[in-house]
């Protein structure tokens, strides 16, 4: 049975929110959910669950989930042809759900925990639908913020990371310093930061999204990550002296 046929499953004999043991609204675990009986495979199906969820209460954010939104759901998270009526199932039902969108975030950070670079990717691919209608509405930043949190991401790193994915393209709201993209003072050396800029350079090359076992797709949001971080460096070089 594929994946999506074992969420079927279990949407059918549970309800939405306690598919395999996802916490409740209190961050506990509900109390008919066994944890050492899930049949094997439930982990990832767990993770999809709650990576639909994030995407389709991220399309909701602002109000309005339009058509582009659900394209750009679907640019990063994207299943076989033959499955592509079930993640539509999916992402209507966790739209509709009443479980807040904390709760998946908590199942994803749990199913992850030590993995803050597959979180931090799993916040890009929001950002990615963010950002699919042109606007990044305050609504849109305040879900993310709080999705960022329960990733155990504080308030300079959710900036960063913001600022990675939508730079000054989206208005005033959002940053395009270099300094703040590469996470260094200002007042950091050229050594300091050159050393941080191969830093990011390695941890965020596409090849490792890749080589992590995630969707295709998010290689494209890693290529440009990569991207931005390079202009930052670049943006800092000549004001540094450096050639």
């Amino acid at each position: 049975m594929s994946i999506w046929g074992r969420i079927r499953e279990g949407v059918t004999e549970l309800s939405w929110g306690s598919l395999f043991g996802l916490d409740d609204a209190s961050g506990h675990a509900l109390a008919h959910a066994d944890t050492q009986a899930r049949p094997a495979g439930a982990k990832q199906v767990g993770f999809t669950i709650a990576v639909i969820a994030l995407g389709a209460k991220m399309a909701k954010a602002d109000g309005v989930v339009t058509d582009t939104e659900i394209r750009a759901f679907h640019q990063v998270f994207k299943a076989p042809p033959e499955e592509r009526a079930n993640v539509d199932f999916f992402f209507d039902l966790a739209r509709r759900s009443t479980t807040g969108a904390e709760t998946y975030a908590r199942q994803a950070a749990k199913l992850l925990d030590g993995h803050k670079l597959v979180l931090e990717d799993l916040l890009g691919a929001l950002f990615h639908i963010a950002r699919a209608d042109g606007t990044f509405a305050p609504a849109e930043d305040d879900y993310l913020r709080r999705i960022a949190q329960i990733f155990g991401f504080g308030e300079t790193e959710y900036r960063r990371i913001r600022s990675f994915h939508l730079g000054a393209e989206t208005g005033s709201i959002v940053e395009d310093d270099p300094y703040l993209i590469l996470g260094v003072a200002d007042t950091a050396s050229d050594d300091e930061i050159k050393a941080r800029w191969r830093h990011l350079v390695r941890e965020n090359h596409p090849d490792r999204a890749m080589a992590q076992g995630l969707p295709a797709e998010f290689v494209s949001i890693a290529t440009a990550k990569l991207a931005r971080i390079n202009a930052a460096y670049e943006k800092l070089k000549p004001n540094r002296g450096e050639t």
